[in-house]
């Protein structure tokens, strides 16, 4: 399966989702291709400190942040892996566009903010232009970084009912802070110690949604 994780919004968590999925597929015995299409290569660096420090499962990461030269590396390479993860966008990109064009399945996270709420107008229009040309495919839309009280989440929640393209992905990820703290030091939160069974229960259940 190629899964996007992208936004023309930055600051979402694409890249600490991208990485928890990559790496949980890869637990679960996939072999997995993760691939950095943004300019800012924090997925690169997050897979190198693995490498550096042994952790295994080991991820393949490369980086292609040129729309057409990662349509071509992953037309030419992705078969050879059960499942490719692209981390793309926090910005209308030639990559995200291109992967827009072959990918199996759009992740476009967002945060129960006015800010995030108001890009899903952008993000929409370039799915559906995207499908004009190839198709439908699935886009879901994953609530990160939730609140654990008020009422921000469910009114970022019902934004989404304006942009019909943008399904909601009922597997909300909280704002924790080991998830982030993992990230940080080249790991999923279902490795890091010890052990937030909260987090890793949301990660688990966003993976189970996706890759039915």
């Amino acid at each position: 399966m190629i899964l996007t994780v992208g936004h023309t919004k930055g600051g979402v968590g694409k890249t600490t989702l991208a990485l928890n999925i990559a790496i949980a597929r890869a637990l679960a015995g996939r072999d997995v291709w993760f691939i950095n299409g943004d300019r800012q290569e924090t997925a690169l660096i997050a897979t190198t400190i693995r490498a550096e420090k042994g952790i295994t499962p080991v991820i393949a990461c490369a980086q292609y942040s040129d729309g057409a030269t990662l349509r071509q590396q992953v037309k030419q390479t992705g078969g050879k892996f059960d499942d490719v993860v692209i981390d793309v966008g926090g910005r209308d990109s030639t990559a995200l566009r291109s992967a827009l064009t072959f990918t199996d399945a759009l992740i476009v996270p967002f945060q129960p903010r006015s800010f995030d709420t108001w890009e899903f107008a952008s993000i929409s229009h370039l799915v559906e232009e995207a499908q004009s040309l190839r198709g439908e495919f699935p886009a879901y839309a994953i609530l990160n970084c939730a609140d654990s009280t008020g009422t921000d989440n469910e009114e970022a929640i019902n934004a989404l009912l304006d942009y019909p393209l943008l399904k909601y992905l009922d597997a909300p990820i909280g704002r924790r802070k080991s998830i982030s703290t993992a990230g940080g030091k080249g790991l999923s939160v279902l490795e890091y110690t010890p052990k937030d069974a909260k987090a890793c229960a949301e990660i688990q259940t966003l993976i189970d949604s996706i890759f039915i």
